[in-house]
Parts: C-alpha cells; sequence; structure tokens
C-alpha cells in the first residue's frame, strides 16, 4: 500500500502556469491595444466610429477565444463539444445580426 501511495505521489503534473501567463500577456496586449484604439481615433467621421466599433467587436470575439479556450478547457475538448458550444454562439449572433438589419429601419422611421 505504502508502495502505491509513493508512486502515484511521483505522477503529480506541473501545473500549467507558463500557458496561463502566455494567455495573461496576449489579453493584456489585446486589451493595449483597444484602449489605443479608444483614445487615440477620434468618431466624429463615419469611417472613425464604424472602425472604433468594429475593432472593438472583433477584438472582443478574439480575448473571448483566448479565455473560453483557456480557462475553460474548450481547447483541449474533442471537435463535437468545441461545436456544441460554439454554432449556437453564431446563430445568435447571426440572429442579432437580422434583428438590426430588419428592425432597425423601422425604428428610424418612427422617429
Amino acid at each position: 500500500m505504502a508502495a502505491h501511495i509513493e508512486h502515484t505521489s511521483e505522477i503529480k503534473e506541473k501545473p500549467h502556469t507558463k500557458k496561463l501567463w502566455r494567455v495573461f500577456w496576449i489579453l493584456l496586449v489585446i486589451t493595449a491595444v483597444e484602449f489605443v484604439i479608444a483614445f487615440t481615433i477620434s468618431a466624429d467621421t463615419s469611417f472613425g466610429k464604424w472602425f472604433k466599433i468594429g475593432t472593438f467587436i472583433l477584438l472582443t470575439f478574439v480575448k473571448s477565444f483566448f479565455i473560453v479556450g483557456t480557462f475553460m478547457h474548450l481547447k483541449d475538448e474533442v471537435k463535437s463539444l468545441i461545436l456544441t458550444v460554439v454554432l449556437p454562439v453564431i446563430f445568435v449572433i447571426w440572429f442579432l445580426i437580422a434583428l438590426v438589419l430588419m428592425e432597425g429601419n423601422y425604428i428610424g422611421s418612427i422617429r
């Protein structure tokens, strides 16, 4: 019995702190880029406004990929589970875009 206990203590895995720090630095850099864009690009023009909105949405998706993949361990799962999580999110985003395109004109015409 004692040999079994010693054997299991040798199998302990090292914590994956290197991977977590890497993701931390990536998220920090992405957040810093968002701050730089927020405080340097003017939203006075139509291009500046939509560039900021599009960039923030894109960078938010990139950050969510790293968070879900690393901290929720989705990167290490089988593809079917990943698709089970990702596909509903894609459909919700599609639904929101469809609502904005269809109903956005109606709300604008009432005002």
